[in-house]
């Protein structure tokens, strides 16, 4: 996932809110009780009760999963894109769902869905894909590359490189050394060492940053971990508009495994820091520690889980889908059937299928 499509710890011991309060900060009408390995739910309409098993293929799973089906077809792009992601490990239904998606008219849906497939290793898809290396799109061309090569097909990297060194738009030279990186070919190092040493015109500060980092983020996957400190020093911005690639920055940590930078992390997430951090970075921190296996964080999830702004509403329940707590599916499930934001609701459909699939890892391996 590239810096634009990826969705952007505090102190141990605040006291996280309760089932009752939650649902009625939300309207949910329903209390929800952790209850040993299930949860008992009381609706409080007619009285009745049910109750939900906590497993990889509970009731509450499959809920989530018909949900992201139907927002694959969202009038919002950004909704349809991030329900195609959501569906990347869902191994029965990904590839029609990206298979149609191949088609989309939005450039970032198409995107998303290509940068699926090559995860996925949807190699059945290869015909499809390799026409889109035709598009009018950089993005759309770059992406099907990846997901060429991510099938075991021979990539040519002429037109990555010129993207890279050449394209006018910042963004897309971002995209295409996330893709680098990705690739995992380590004839790229050169090139991409070169691009940090090339100037890049018609580009902000901020997006001159981001390009940085991302070229880091591809040279340390390639095997030149020396870059990681171009990343950890992304981590303190000077002025507020810097917060963007702080949130990159801590982004990559979890993506690269940066255990030495853990400590950072924490002190980042600390709500009384010298410098407090934004809702953002936060649940960042949370994301990126659990990705490092460190899955303690979904208390500050609970702190925004009734924020005003839905995006942060949406990493809120991303963190409650990587961290570990009894209560999580039980807020998923209210997020997911009761927020008002769509943005909110796919993101809360996709933690539910993160933390069941992390249970049936977590089962298989035992």
């Amino acid at each position: 996932m590239t810096h634009d499509q990826r969705l952007t710890f505090g102190k141990a011991g605040i006291s996280l809110l309760t089932s009752a309060s939650i649902c009625l900060s939300v309207g949910c009408g329903a209390e929800i009780r952790p209850d040993g390995n299930k949860r008992v739910v009381f609706n409080e309409q007619d009285g009745s009760q049910r109750v939900i098993e906590i497993t990889p293929d509970s009731e509450l799973r499959r809920i989530a999963i018909d949900n992201l089906m139907r927002m694959t077809e969202d009038p919002s792009p950004e909704v349809r894109a991030n329900a195609i992601e959501a569906l990347s490990t869902v191994s029965t239904k990904v590839e029609p769902i990206v298979a149609l998606a191949l088609t989309d008219q939005n450039v970032g849906v198409k995107t998303v869905a290509i940068m699926v497939a090559g995860k996925a290793k949807l190699s059945s898809l290869s015909p499809s894909i390799r026409e889109l290396t035709q598009d009018s799109s950089p993005f759309v061309r770059s992406a099907a590359l990846y997901a060429l090569g991510s099938f075991g097909e021979q990539v040519d990297l002429t037109e990555l490189s010129s993207l890279l060194f050449e394209h006018t738009n910042p963004r897309v030279r971002s995209h295409v050394a996330y893709i680098l990186g990705e690739l995992g070919d380590t004839s790229a190092v050169p090139m991409l060492q070169q691009a940090t040493f090339e100037p890049i015109t018609n580009a902000s500060n901020i997006e001159t940053k981001i390009y940085r980092l991302q070229l880091a983020e591809a040279l340390i996957k390639l095997g030149a971990g020396q870059n990681i400190d171009t990343v950890r020093a992304a981590l303190y911005p000077s002025r507020p508009e810097e917060l963007e690639t702080t949130a990159l920055a801590v982004q990559i940590i979890g993506q690269v495994h940066d255990e030495s930078s853990i400590d950072q992390l924490i002190y980042l997430s600390d709500e009384n820091a010298d410098i407090p951090m934004p809702a953002e970075v936060r649940l960042g921190v949370a994301i990126s520690l659990a990705q490092m296996g460190h899955r303690e964080g979904a208390f500050i999830a609970d702190e925004y889980f009734d924020s005003e702004i839905s995006t942060v509403r949406a990493l809120s329940a991303v963190v409650y889908g990587k961290t570990k707590a009894a209560g999580n599916l039980g807020k998923l499930e209210i997020l997911m059937v009761n927020d008002a934001s769509p943005l909110t609701r796919v993101a809360a459909a996709g933690a539910i299928v993160d933390y069941t699939q992390n249970a049936r890892a977590l089962s298989d391996a035992k």
